[in-house]
């Protein structure tokens, strides 16, 4: 039984400002007609007592560790630069006046 008639996509695709037409206006009804039945099959299966999850795997936090490290002196990083005027870099102005 469909779920999906080409009125419901046409209006759809009217509200987004999509153009569907013909061959294109069937596919897209088919296509949105099968995902609906596999979420109504989906929506079968029981689920009660299965916890919740937001990754198959089970990870907890895959970061390093939050740790202060040295970091380069300032007049080192000045010298890197291509213009700088210790203790600041000069950089190419980006906003008119």
């Amino acid at each position: 039984m469909a779920v999906v008639t080409p009125q419901i996509v046409e209006q759809v695709a009217l509200l987004a400002r999509l153009r569907l037409e013909g061959e294109a206006l069937s596919a897209t009804v088919a296509q949105l007609d099968r995902i609906l039945e596999y979420v109504k099959r989906l929506q079968a299966i029981p689920t009660e007592g299965v916890e919740p999850t937001s990754h198959v795997l089970p990870l907890s936090n895959v970061m390093r560790a939050d740790a202060p490290q040295p970091s380069l002196a300032q007049e080192a990083v000045c010298r890197m630069s291509p213009s700088a005027q210790p203790p600041f870099f000069k950089v190419p102005k980006v906003i008119e006046g």
